[in-house]
């Protein structure tokens, strides 16, 4: 972020990855919507976008040319523009997009702004890495796959704008490092402790039955082994839930946290707009990640919307 004047300051991020989706232009949805996330998990609003790609020379045109209408559509849809970019050969095609934001200092949301009493929110289920991973291995069904392929293609700005409207002043994104991973860069940067509550996290419907095969990505392994030692887990939590919540996403949704008197405000908006927003745990005073199995020691929230997801039920 680097501040111009009281009133803006610009933010550059870049992301570009593998394709983890068969068709060509939900790849560069997909991949322009998790490049754009970072400036929403910041309040900043989208205004020019540059081209990242490296393409294998065999990989027919009509495939490249689609993967670049998915991105440049998704930044359309963020009223931003493609104004450029670069293209390398390569052996694996590889996409995404550095991007640029603009925001008001006073109203940027950072990691490092979260407080004790904040409730926890999160605007897209969890499970889209186990989902693609066993796209990969040719077990997921076409069902399923969609609808991962549709809530990593949502941009994020909706929930970002709303949580800028609220107040909110204290925000990530859920991408590779997982729930927990993202979730402990914000208890580090604020120096709190975010106490999550599992059965009211929300996942896609059939990410259990993926996760019970095994079809976790080499992220979420990695995330495990390098996060685990700042989570305290309850006894009740079994091993296939911490690892779908170590799962590492793409084009996740926003983790946000609410000021205590901003609830009210956040929660009546959410509904009333249909923003998909899941509270999830609270902010306490402490350090690290902890998680329970149900909210009977949490006091947080109901989810106001019904939506299409899966839960872990309570113990």
């Amino acid at each position: 972020m680097w501040k111009i004047d009281d009133d803006h300051a610009i933010v550059v991020t870049t992301d570009f990855f593998t394709p983890i989706v068969d068709d060509p232009y939900d790849y560069g949805q997909i991949a322009a919507a998790n490049a754009l996330s970072d400036l929403y998990a910041m309040g900043a609003k989208p205004i020019l976008a540059l081209n990242i790609a490296a393409m294998p020379p065999k990989l027919p045109n009509e495939m490249i040319r689609e993967i670049f209408r998915g991105g440049a559509e998704k930044v359309l849809q963020a009223g931003a523009v493609i104004a450029g970019g670069h293209t390398i050969q390569d052996e694996e095609p590889k996409y995404g997009l550095a991007a640029v934001g603009i925001v008001h200092p006073e109203k940027m949301m950072t990691k490092a702004m979260a407080r004790p009493g904040d409730v926890i929110v999160l605007t897209k289920p969890l499970g889209v890495g186990v989902t693609t991973t066993a796209l990969r291995a040719g077990k997921a069904s076409e069902e399923d796959v969609r609808e991962a392929v549709e809530w990593m293609s949502i941009l994020n700005d909706k929930a970002a704008q709303l949580g800028v409207e609220c107040g909110v002043r204290a925000a990530t994104d859920v991408t590779g490092f997982s729930l927990l991973g993202h979730g402990y860069e914000v208890s580090e940067a604020s120096q709190v402790k975010l106490r999550f509550v599992l059965s009211s996290i929300p996942f896609l419907r059939n990410a259990y039955h993926y996760a019970k095969g095994g079809f976790f990505p080499s992220g979420s392994a990695n995330n495990l082994l390098y996060f685990e030692q700042h989570v305290q887990f309850d006894p009740s939590v079994d091993d296939y839930a911490k690892m779908m919540i170590f799962d590492a996403q793409t084009s996740g949704g926003l983790l946000l946290m609410i000021p205590p008197d901003k609830w009210d405000d956040f929660s009546e908006r959410s509904s009333k707009f249909n923003i998909p927003a899941w509270p999830i745990g609270k902010v306490e005073e402490g350090r690290g990640i902890q998680v329970v199995d149900e909210s009977s020691d949490v006091s947080i929230p109901t989810a106001t919307q019904e939506k299409p997801v899966w839960f872990f039920p309570a113990s």
